[in-house]
């Protein structure tokens, strides 16, 4: 019973997840919300429909990777639910929310669909995804079953919208080659920023000359700022997400350390990390130390220096902290169907179709205790660490127009990284106008 509709070729699960501003600004300008919006939804008990319920169901997700073990989901689905037919809709990530926020204003999303952090809390407050208060009351999803700071992440106004699917946390990836041969030490349990930039600047110097760098920035808050934001105490955004933390000198601290590290040579320039990202330059063999999400997993195995990598716990700042992310299934609030899309969801919160996820290696599924195949799935590689980071971790820092302020760190954080302008001039500007933009989101 399993259809597939594929938009265009594979793509990363995880770039920019804050991308495209005038996305998010159009969905809040296009008059789409409705008077659910943050209601709460429906104080209705949920109970599963019949097993005889017949429907036509859409899933809207972004990767091709993800689709084999999607399949093996659904088989298991359609073995309670026979004539429910789930159409997945594959989009690349680089128009997904694009096209999402077309369907948005058309009031024709799918069913089902993937929404990440940063998207969120713009459908959820413009009333374009069901509440799961009615599973969650009825016991059909248990929110204890997944990590608090997930579920944070997908709550609005103090109602649930959506259910953790996966998530991600971030790691250094190490080419224990390349240490070898610049003589440097791996590094060792309890690592801090001091240790990170020595080991990066040693290898740069030593190895220099063949076009190698020890460690690398870049623009993915994700994977480099955000988490030495959060290990030196700052914070991106305050937690009613009214206020911007770029103003504070922690969070200064946390952009400093790149900025610190690029300057000492013991990185690419910002400018050729915009040309090539950092997971680039270390699969090609070029750089030591990657700051790399657990995603990274499937690229790096796959690469030449596969036999050559070990992953270790980022080094700690003032704490250690990493940043947690995952991907959450929602139901359209204007479904057709949503009984079945309901259905659908709540199948795929269960703990059945988690640890199939995980032992298909797909992703690291979201339900606690699912993740074990996901720590095994590279043998020799300690991708434990992932999972033993979820105790440390602080949620992506979003609000209800996420994207319009991406758009403010990527187009100015650059200037101190490249060291054009200091940090605290940069940050300071980018906290007044984030702010501006945050009063809007009231």
């Amino acid at each position: 019973m399993i259809s597939r509709l594929t938009r265009g070729g594979s793509a990363k699960r995880r770039l920019a997840l804050g991308v495209a501003a005038a996305v998010g600004v159009a969905l809040l300008a296009s008059g789409c919300s409705s008077s659910s919006g943050g209601s709460g939804g429906s104080d209705s008990g949920y109970k599963a429909p019949a097993k005889s319920l017949k429907a036509n169901i859409t899933y809207g997700v972004w990767d091709q990777t993800q689709v084999k073990a999607i399949d093996a989901n659904l088989k298991g689905f359609n073995e309670e639910y026979p004539n429910i037919k789930v159409n997945v809709n594959v989009t690349p990530f680089d128009s997904y929310f694009t096209k999402l926020q077309t369907q948005a204003s058309s009031n024709t999303l799918p069913d089902l669909f993937w929404l990440n952090g940063p998207n969120f809390q713009l459908y959820a407050a413009n009333g374009k995804v069901e509440p799961i208060t009615s599973e969650v009351k009825a016991g059909a999803i248990k929110l204890s079953n997944y990590s608090s700071a997930l579920d944070d992440l997908y709550s609005l106004n103090g109602t649930q919208y959506g259910v953790p699917k996966d998530f991600d946390t971030i790691g250094v990836w190490v080419n224990k080659a390349l240490f070898t041969e610049a003589g440097v030490a791996l590094p060792k349990a309890g690592w801090t920023w001091d240790d990170f930039q020595t080991a990066a600047k040693t290898i740069s110097e030593k190895l220099g000359s063949k076009g190698i760098y020890g460690g690398a920035g870049g623009m993915d808050g994700q994977t480099t700022y955000y988490d030495t934001i959060f290990q030196a105490g700052g914070k991106v955004i305050n937690g009613d997400g009214t206020k911007s933390g770029y103003d504070t000198a922690a969070t200064q601290s946390g952009i400093d350390f790149w900025t610190k590290l690029i300057a000492s040579k013991a990185s690419p320039t910002i400018q050729q990390l915009t040309d090539t990202p950092a997971d680039q330059w270390f699969t090609s063999g070029k750089l030591a130390m990657y700051w790399g999400g657990s995603w990274a997993r499937t690229e790096v195995g796959s690469s030449p220096i596969a036999k050559d990598v070990q992953v270790y716990p980022l080094p700690t700042g003032k704490k250690q902290a990493t940043v947690i992310h995952g991907v959450s299934n929602v139901v359209a609030a204007g479904s057709k169907n949503k009984a079945a899309a309901q259905a659908l969801q709540v199948y795929l919160a269960s703990k059945k179709a988690q640890l199939q996820q995980g032992n298909m290696g797909a992703v690291i599924p979201a339900f606690t205790g699912t993740q074990t195949a996901f720590a095994k799935s590279e043998p020799g590689v300690n991708l434990q660490i992932f999972l033993d980071a979820v105790k440390y971790a602080e949620p992506y820092p979003v609000s209800k127009n996420t994207a319009a302020w991406n758009a403010l760190e990527g187009a100015q954080l650059p200037e101190a990284f490249s060291g054009k302008k200091s940090v605290s001039s940069v940050t300071d500007g980018l906290a007044t106008q984030m702010n501006a933009l945050l009063a809007k989101e009231k």
